[in-house]
């Protein structure tokens, strides 16, 4: 079973309740633009524009709260955006907006998908300053929320103002409360959290080869277990996700190659690993919802949402294949 170390005991102790908290530091607005074809240095009429809450973490809870998950976003928001934000997040079933305000604006990111190639440009704006009031009262709100929580993700990339080393003292908090963690995050901010010992460590390739500086997947996931991990889940594109726990290593690749915009795949498998985590379903299973659900995510309008027929037809027939005694 796809069970974190500790996890057992405390469900055990009746002191896990069953929502599943999302972290999202440095949340956004996401604006999606589709347009004929992109042309750099031109003017372009856009065809279509949606508008959705987001930010990595943001996308799990809304992936999550469609596969009927109760789930708690939190986080940072603030000024006009934010505003906008949580309204979004009041039309969401199954989720609770818990988010701290700040004085600072949140950010926006806009993907700008080519119809033409069905690529995506991505602009990420840094997000609000925030102040050491505001973190501190961020960390008692999460030390709060984690008395009802199954499990908890920390997505994304972290505001000015919040201190590097933020997700690994956060993991710490989760795992003396015995709640599991999950991590997805790049650059420093992946290089210290993984310090804290996540249950799982969900990197992309790009981000996988940044931290161990290996761009060979197996050697750099393996790296990355004895850097701190327990388990490593590292999504590899179109060939699906490599997954390396204390005792086994898996495969599991999608049926086809699915043209469409990739943003937001992978926090839809994060949003599988973690359904599947507090369901405490075996590994095969886990890995082939992760899967399902990233490619059903490519043929969506919008990051944090995914084609539920896609998902279902897709399920099935993902392939997971295992190799013991691979850590």
């Amino acid at each position: 079973m796809i069970v974190a170390p500790g996890h057992v005991e405390a469900q055990a102790k009746g002191e896990v309740g069953q929502v599943i908290l999302t972290v999202t530091l440095n949340t956004a607005l996401d604006i999606t633009y589709r347009i004929p074809a992109l042309r750099a240095g031109s003017s372009h009429r856009v065809s279509e524009v949606t508008e959705r809450p987001g930010g990595k973490g943001v996308n799990v809870a809304r992936v999550l709260a469609a596969l009927g998950h109760e789930v708690t976003v939190t986080g940072f928001a603030g000024g006009t955006t934010g505003r906008v934000l949580r309204d979004l997040l009041t039309e969401v079933p199954h989720l609770t907006d818990a988010l701290v305000p700040v004085t600072g604006t949140t950010r926006r990111t806009v993907a700008v998908v080519d119809g033409r190639s069905g690529d995506t440009t991505q602009l990420n704006e840094p997000g609000p300053t925030v102040s050491h009031a505001e973190w501190s009262a961020f960390q008692e709100v999460y030390g709060d929320l984690l008395a009802s929580a199954s499990a908890v993700a920390l997505c994304g990339s972290l505001p000015p103002g919040v201190p590097v080393g933020a997700y690994a003292g956060l993991i710490r908090t989760a795992r003396a409360a015995g709640v599991p963690t999950l991590l997805d995050t790049s650059g420093s901010a992946l290089r210290r959290g993984v310090a804290g010992r996540p249950d799982i460590l969900k990197p992309n390739a790009d981000e996988l080869a940044e931290l161990t500086g290996s761009h060979e997947p197996l050697r750099a996931t393996l790296d990355a277990r004895r850097r701190g991990a327990g388990t490593v889940v590292a999504s590899l594109g179109a060939q699906g996700l490599l997954a390396v726990t204390p005792d086994s290593r898996w495969h599991a690749a999608p049926p086809a190659r699915l043209r469409g915009n990739p943003t937001g795949a992978g926090d839809s498998a994060v949003a599988g690993l973690l359904s599947a985590l507090v369901e405490q379903q075996p590994w095969p299973a886990a890995l082939s919802r992760a899967v399902a659900l990233s490619a059903a995510t490519v043929l969506s309008p919008a990051a944090g949402e995914f084609d539920r027929t896609t998902y279902e037809k897709f399920l099935p027939t993902v392939t997971v294949t295992r190799e013991s005694n691979a850590a």
